[in-house]
């Protein structure tokens, strides 16, 4: 990293909120520390929040890729995305335009996970969610908290993209998220980030708006779940990312308890 990178890195933490960052070894180890070393995470006595608990309705998986139990999670989500294929023609969208399918990319045993909406251009031409302008702001958001994206794995709703970036449709969701649940059944994450009012009403189940689920950590089939707003909308609206930035917070209280 040049000098004039590590100015724009820490400018853009300061402007998040972060007060300052520590050298000390047990800042990061303690982030690293294995999942299987890890208990189920709790809410933060430190935050004072309350974990909401949530039962998620059963979704069905597709049926074709062996259960999770009997394969390690990176030959797990192989086969997924093997049932999948690179050209899937389940709903409409591989019929408006879209080139190929975005599967997911990261850390196959990630005890942080983050959901996003949707596919947008840059992604449907490299076939990797997240690596367009807002993939860029993610991936600062996930450095701030002291990690890297090889760290975490990065997922979306739906797999391939929507005409014009339009928002996925109800049937769109109801074709592609069995995928996700599988994503996210084979990772076991301790923490699930939902980037979105898309993915948040997902996997909750809820119609209430983004607004109203960010600022709460909810219990999600073993898992916390931190809604918060999607980078695409800090683009849209920088004063946000001090909200975004609360969020986060929470999240390193879990993956260091």
């Amino acid at each position: 990293m040049t000098r004039d990178e590590l100015a724009a890195h820490l400018d853009y933490m300061r402007e998040l909120g972060v007060q300052g960052v520590s050298r000390a070894a047990e800042w990061r180890t303690r982030i690293e520390t294995p999942r299987a070393e890890a208990s189920a995470p709790e809410a933060s006595e430190e935050t004072g929040e309350m974990t909401e608990h949530v039962t998620p309705a059963v979704v069905a998986g597709t049926g074709d890729a062996a259960p999770t139990a009997t394969r390690a999670p990176a030959e797990a989500l192989a086969a997924l995305r093997q049932t999948i294929g690179p050209a899937c023609t389940r709903c409409k969208l591989h019929a408006l335009g879209r080139r190929q399918v975005v599967f997911g990319v990261g850390n196959p045993q990630a005890r942080l996970m983050f959901v996003g909406e949707a596919p947008g251009e840059d992604e449907d031409q490299q076939g990797e969610p997240f690596v367009g302008r807002a993939g860029q702001l993610l991936t600062k958001i996930i450095e701030a908290i002291g990690m890297t994206r090889e760290q975490v794995y990065i997922a979306n709703l739906i797999k391939c993209r929507p005409p014009g970036n339009r928002n996925p449709e109800p049937d769109e969701v109801a074709t592609c998220e069995p995928f996700l649940f599988e994503q996210l059944g084979i990772i076991q994450p301790r923490i699930v980030v939902a980037l979105g009012k898309f993915a948040a009403q997902s996997l909750l189940r809820t119609t209430e708006p983004i607004t109203k689920l960010r600022g709460r950590v909810f219990e999600w089939r073993g898992a916390s779940l931190i809604p918060t707003f999607h980078p695409a909308y800090l683009l849209r609206n920088p004063p946000a990312k001090r909200e975004v930035w609360e969020d986060m917070k929470k999240v390193r209280e879990l993956l260091q308890a």
